[in-house]
């Protein structure tokens, strides 16, 4: 059992990024489609479909999380989206491939592949695992659902923060490597 906070901060940021990872995809299908063809990972054929099936399974996953009855299904639907993914990253960097968009959050955000992304989703794997635990039966009270709210903002941001670090990271080395 959980803390229905941690609970509610976990299930929060599990919708909130998938939501937002979906609809970002959904805003440019033909660019998110050549993201997963530049993967390299099935056949042609099924680039259409998986670039239609990833942000609905996205969305289903981010709706359910959030209420009891399917917190559960939703926390791992989220949890296997999100472990296939990271396996998808790691193929493509062990192959060398560094330079085609991750597709994390559409192509609007241009974000090359890197070895930061690895545990950065392996995190959000952890906040799944987090959504899935029961949580414990109390009552909560106002400063409860403040803590929540906040949680979750905090989390966001932090999320963005390092998100965005991981996208300058390979132009800061290039810079280093320019300067010496």
């Amino acid at each position: 059992m959980i803390d229905p906070v941690f609970s509610g901060i976990a299930r929060g940021v599990v919708a909130v990024l998938l939501l937002a990872a979906a609809v970002y995809k959904l805003r440019d299908r033909a660019a998110f489609q050549r993201s997963v063809r530049d993967y390299d990972l099935v056949a042609d054929v099924l680039v259409r479909p998986l670039a239609w099936a990833i942000p609905l399974a996205e969305s289903v996953a981010a709706a359910a999380v959030v209420f009891e009855p399917t917190r559960v299904a939703g926390a791992t639907l989220a949890g296997v989206l999100l472990a296939v993914f990271t396996l998808a990253i790691a193929v493509n960097l062990a192959r060398g491939r560094r330079d085609i968009d991750c597709g994390c959050f559409g192509p609007a955000q241009g974000q090359p592949l890197s070895g930061w992304l690895v545990p950065r989703n392996l995190v959000l794997i952890v906040l799944t695992a987090i959504a899935a635990l029961p949580p414990a039966s109390r009552a909560l009270n106002p400063l409860d659902y403040v803590t929540l709210g906040a949680g979750v903002v905090v989390a966001v941001l932090l999320f963005v923060v390092s998100n965005v670090v991981i996208g300058l990271a390979p132009q800061a080395a290039a810079l280093r490597r320019n300067h010496d």
